[in-house]
């Protein structure tokens, strides 16, 4: 039986829960991808020290969310906020969205970003956008949420060239309404 998860928004007591799901993530995806030595040189300690202090920061344009599993604690999260590009006609972007394999395909993604489109809409941001590798095959997600592509560029990350893609949403309401809690973002 599937469980509903609880997706709130995330606490500095969330930091080290959100590293290990964010080092987990990026090994798994984007191995062949990025160097092994990068990937396996990631550090939960390190990550969960930088999100501690941004969680800390009590900065309100950049929200993260946490998604808790029934016993399982933190198995995903997300950010987002203002547009950090310069994509014209979108004033948000999702800017992470992870969540630990063992949790893909229970719609568990499309609630988180269904929330963050809620919080996005509640600062006034009625469109947004995401940038994902082009390689990543986890992309197509966005394409099934509803997203369009508008844009490719060339990126250099971890002494690779790579390719970044970019989705949006002209209307987020159709997206926060995925959300399985109407009071997420609040």
């Amino acid at each position: 039986m599937a469980t509903t998860p609880l997706i709130r928004p995330a606490q500095p007591a969330d930091a080290a829960g959100i590293a290990a799901v964010h080092v987990d993530s990026w090994r798994s995806t984007y191995a062949g991808m990025l160097p092994d030595e990068y990937l396996i040189g990631l550090s939960v300690d390190t990550h969960a020290r930088r999100w501690r202090a941004l969680l800390s920061s009590g900065v309100r344009a950049r929200r993260t969310y946490v998604v808790q599993g029934e016993g399982q604690g933190i198995v995903g999260f997300a950010s987002c906020g203002p547009q950090r590009t310069s994509l014209a006609g979108y004033g948000g972007e999702f800017y992470a969205v992870y969540l630990a394999d063992h949790v893909h395909g229970r719609g568990w993604g499309r609630r988180l970003l269904g929330a963050m489109a809620q919080d996005l809409l509640g600062a006034g941001l009625h469109t947004a956008v995401v940038w994902v590798l082009r390689d990543n095959p986890s992309r197509f997600f966005y394409e099934r949420m509803g997203g369009v592509l508008l844009a490719e560029q060339p990126i250099s990350f971890a002494g690779q060239r790579l390719s970044e893609v970019a989705y949006g949403w002209t209307d987020l309401l159709p997206l926060a309404r995925m959300s399985a809690d109407p009071h997420v973002g609040s």
